[in-house]
Order: structure tokens, then C-alpha cells, then sequence
């Protein structure tokens, strides 16, 4: 018997379209990779960030608004359900500057942006002395910041077991260490692995972040993604140190303070590297003083998902009716729209938002 639902990709992108189809009653199979894949779900920032995004487009930064806005009732719904603490906090989050140029250039944008979106887009600009009222430890050089009040973060980790976990008590079936190797149409899909495992069902959803590029095509979608590497690094557990999260460090709830990212066109490279720890570090410690005695225990690189434009793409395939693709480079920011939203584009009923925007006709080559 087919399974509604084949999700290939069991990231957190995966498992929160998993968990909202699960929701609605439907059977889903998840199929996920082995350990040695190169997983963005598990080397991100964890952040759940509206800030900046959608400067181009502001239907993406209303999708992220949409998102931010309903990630505390998912973030309590995983966690009654699973007792797994997903360390959400949304008290805002700031774009540091050093400079006043780029701050009022930055700032500039916002206010076209916030035009755009009717108003409705909650920031305000610190100079330094109202930053450091807010941040103690805000080094001098920083001359400013704008803080956005629907930014927050979270425990990626935690909210990638949260979903795998519920997923499983909801009557999802998820296999690991599964290589998709081919999916092929007919009265159902068949999703093929290279150990001889068959799947049977009525939908594919592929969600299989940089696997995509290759099975991307043979599925009928252009797929035009890349590989974008981040080196991030991670102190000891520390005293309270830093009160909201930007993106240049977070004090993540265990204590510790995680530094990133950077942004490098190397490839399927996912190495760390001196100098690109080196620049982290030298910007951390400027942005916080105070860091430039703390212990490195950790650092570690990982691949972003990366489309041309940056924004998701929510494809449903033109040649292959009943399979979709769904990637972002903002699993963490996403998760709750793709858990309470998405499905409903999915299953064509009415999503109350429109995701033509983010459809691979933005690519067309005329």
C-alpha cells in the first residue's frame, strides 16, 4: 500500500512538512540520508530571523514575518508533545554596525522595505549609548544597531530530535541512512535507495537540501541551487553575556557563545579553515570585547542551500504531476510555516498566502 507522502530529506525543512502533513492526517515515509551527508540542519546559526530578508522581494519577508509569528505555539506544541526544549527566544535581535555609513545606508533600506509592507515592520536604531544600555559588554567600536523585535533564536539541535521524534509518535515512518538513488512515476511513485529499499506513494516531496542539484533534474525541476560554506565557532559555557543574538554571536542557552558565520563560494568544500575562523573571531572580539579572553572548545563548517536569488523555492514539478520540490537556505526561520502553512499548498487548498513568488519560473532564461 502507498504511502501518501515520500519526503526525501529528513532535515529540519523535511521533518516540519512531515509533521504538518501528519497533522492534517495524512501517511508520510521519510527518507534520510546517512550521518556522513552534508547536513545544513545540523551546522546552522539557529536563528529565527526576519531582519533583511526580503530587501528584493517583500513577499519573502512577509513569509518570514508569518513564520516568526507563529514559531512560539510550534516551538510549545513540539515540546509538550516530545519534552524536548527548543530554547526559543523572540526578545528581537540586532544587525551591528561599525560604521555610521553602513548604518544609515542599511537603515535607508528598512524604511523602503517597511513602505512596502504596509507599516508593518518593527524596528528601531540604537545609537551606541542606548546599545550598550541594552548590551554591557558592547565594545567601542560598534556605533550602533538596528534592533528588530521579531528576530529571536533557538536550539537547532533540539528542534531537529523534537521533529524526528514527533514525527515517529504522530505514525511517521522515517528511514536513515537511505540514499535515493531514483523515484519514477506511474499510478504512484516509486523511490528507490541504493540499498534495494522501495518506497510506494501518491506524493514525492524533495526535500533533500544539496541533493537536490542531482536528483533535482530527473524529477523535472531546474533546481538551481549551490553550495555556500559557513565556518562558525563556539566558546565555553559562559555567565551571561549577551542578551539578544545578532548575527555576528549568540549566547546559546547552554551557555556557550557561537560565533559566525561566514559567507564562501568553495563548493562542496564544508572545511574550516584558519583564516575564516581568524575573521570571525577578530569581528566577534570588536563586537564584544569581552570575548577576546574566552576559551574556543568548538568550531565546525557546513554547506548552506543556496538559490540564485536567496529566496526558497516551492516548486511543483511541470513534468512529474504530484512531485514537489521544497529547499531554503532558512530551515530554522521556516520551520513553522513549513509545518503549519506549506501543507496547504501542498495538498491545493486555499494557503491564504501566495507562494507563486517563490515558484523556479523566477529562473526562466528568455
Amino acid at each position: 500500500m502507498a504511502t501518501d507522502y515520500a519526503i526525501i530529506g529528513g532535515g529540519v525543512v523535511g521533518l516540519s512538512v512531515a509533521w504538518g502533513l501528519l497533522k492534517r492526517g495524512r501517511t508520510v515515509t521519510v527518507l534520510d540520508g546517512g550521518d556522513g551527508g552534508l547536513r545544513a540542519s545540523r551546522g546552522n546559526f539557529g536563528l529565527v530571523w526576519v531582519q533583511s530578508k526580503g530587501m528584493q522581494q517583500p513577499c519573502y519577508a512577509r513569509w518570514s514575518q508569518r513564520s516568526a509569528a507563529a514559531w512560539a505555539d510550534f516551538a510549545a506544541e513540539l515540546t509538550d508533545a516530545t519534552g524536548h526544549d527548543l530554547g526559543l527566544e523572540q526578545n528581537g535581535g540586532y544587525d551591528l554596525h561599525f560604521s555610521e555609513e553602513t548604518l544609515q545606508d542599511t537603515v535607508a533600506r528598512y524604511a523602503v522595505l517597511k513602505k512596502a509592507l504596509g507599516g508593518y515592520y518593527p524596528y528601531e536604531v540604537l545609537g551606541h549609548n542606548a546599545l550598550r544600555k541594552e548590551e554591557p559588554q558592547i565594545g567601542p567600536k560598534v556605533v550602533g544597531a538596528i534592533l528588530h523585535h521579531q528576530d529571536g533564536h533557538a536550539n537547532p539541535l533540539r528542534l531537529l530530535m523534537a521533529l524526528a521524534d514527533d514525527v515517529r509518535r504522530l505514525g511517521g515512518i522515517v528511514h536513515t541512512g537511505k540514499t535515493v538513488i531514483a523515484a519514477t512515476p506511474g499510478p504512484v511513485f516509486r523511490v528507490q535507495c541504493d540499498d534495494g529499499t522501495t518506497v510506494a506513494a501518491d506524493r514525492l516531496i524533495l526535500s533533500a537540501g544539496l541533493g537536490a542539484m542531482t536528483l533535482g533534474p530527473a524529477l523535472g525541476f531546474k533546481a538551481p541551487i549551490r553550495p555556500q560554506r559557513g565556518q562558525v565557532l563556539i566558546t565555553e559555557k559562559l555567565p551571561k553575556l549577551i542578551n539578544r543574538p545578532s548575527l555576528i554571536a549568540r549566547q546559546v542557552d547552554e551557555g556557550g557563545i557561537q560565533i559566525g558565520a561566514t559567507n564562501e563560494e568553495v563548493g562542496m568544500d564544508d572545511r574550516v579553515t584558519v583564516p575564516g575562523l581568524a575573521g570571525l573571531a577578530a569581528r566577534a572580539v570588536a563586537a564584544y570585547p569581552v570575548l577576546a579572553k574566552a576559551q574556543l572548545v568548538r568550531s565546525w563548517g557546513a554547506l548552506r542551500v543556496m538559490s540564485p536569488d536567496g529566496l526558497p523555492i516551492y516548486q511543483e514539478s511541470p513534468t512529474m504531476p504530484g512531485a514537489f520540490l521544497v529547499t531554503c537556505h532558512s530551515g530554522v526561520t521556516l520551520a513553522a510555516a513549513h509545518a503549519r502553512f506549506l501543507p496547504d499548498w501542498l495538498e491545493g487548498s486555499a494557503p491564504g498566502f501566495d507562494l507563486e513568488v517563490f515558484s523556479e519560473d523566477r529562473f526562466a532564461v528568455s
